[in-house]
C-alpha cells in the first residue's frame, strides 16, 4: 500500500474494524518512512458473470434486469418484493458460488424458471411462454400438462378445488 504522502510501500496497520454494514474493513495505517497516518478501506471484489447472449453477445450480468424480468412475470399475482428479492440473491449467490467468468443466458434463464416454479406456477408459465418462445399452443399446452404432472401442483390444484365457495346472497 503506498503511503498517499511520501509515496513509500512501508507501513503497518494500527487499528482495523467493520465499516459499511460488514461489507468493508477499514483500516488505519502509520507509515515507517514519514510517520503519518492514513485510512484504506477492504472490500470483497464481487466478480459479476458475463451473460453470454444467444447471438454471442457478451453483457455484464445485470440484477435490475433479473429483478424486471421476474417482476414482470409475477405481474398481478400474490408474491412479494420480499421473495422476488430473495430470489434473485439466490441466483447471484449460485452464480458466485460457481465462480465462471460467463454464463449463457440460457443457462441463467432456466436458473429464473427454477426460481418461478417456487415462487408461483402462473409467473412460471407466464415466462416460460417467452423464454421458450412457444411457436404453437401445442407446445405451451405440452409444458403445462408437464407442469400439472408435478405432484406439489396437482396438491395445490386438489386443494384450490376443495376449497368450499362463499354462500350467495341472501335475498331480501
Amino acid at each position: 500500500m503506498l503511503c498517499p504522502f511520501c509515496r513509500m510501500t512501508e507501513n503497518k496497520v494500527i487499528d482495523s474494524r467493520l465499516a459499511n454494514a460488514s461489507l468493508a474493513i477499514r483500516r488505519r495505517r502509520e507509515c515507517l518512512s514519514c510517520g503519518r497516518r492514513f485510512t484504506t478501506y477492504e472490500r470483497v471484489e464481487e466478480m459479476a458473470p458475463l451473460v453470454v447472449k444467444k447471438d454471442g453477445r457478451r453483457e455484464a450480468f445485470d440484477r435490475a434486469k433479473l429483478v424486471a424480468g421476474i417482476q414482470k412475470a409475477v405481474e398481478k399475482r400474490p408474491v412479494s418484493a420480499e421473495q422476488i428479492d430473495e430470489s434473485v440473491s439466490r441466483i447471484e449467490q449460485r452464480l458466485s458460488s460457481q465462480g465462471d467468468k460467463e454464463i449463457l443466458s440460457t443457462a441463467l434463464g432456466e436458473m429464473v424458471m427454477a426460481a418461478l416454479h417456487e415462487l408461483d406456477d402462473v409467473a412460471y408459465v407466464r415466462f416460460a411462454s417467452v423464454y421458450r418462445e412457444f411457436r404453437d399452443v401445442r407446445e405451451f399446452m405440452a409444458e403445462l400438462e408437464a407442469l400439472l404432472a408435478e405432484p406439489s401442483v396437482r396438491a395445490r390444484v386438489a386443494q384450490t378445488k376443495k376449497k368450499p365457495s362463499s354462500p350467495p346472497d341472501a335475498q331480501t
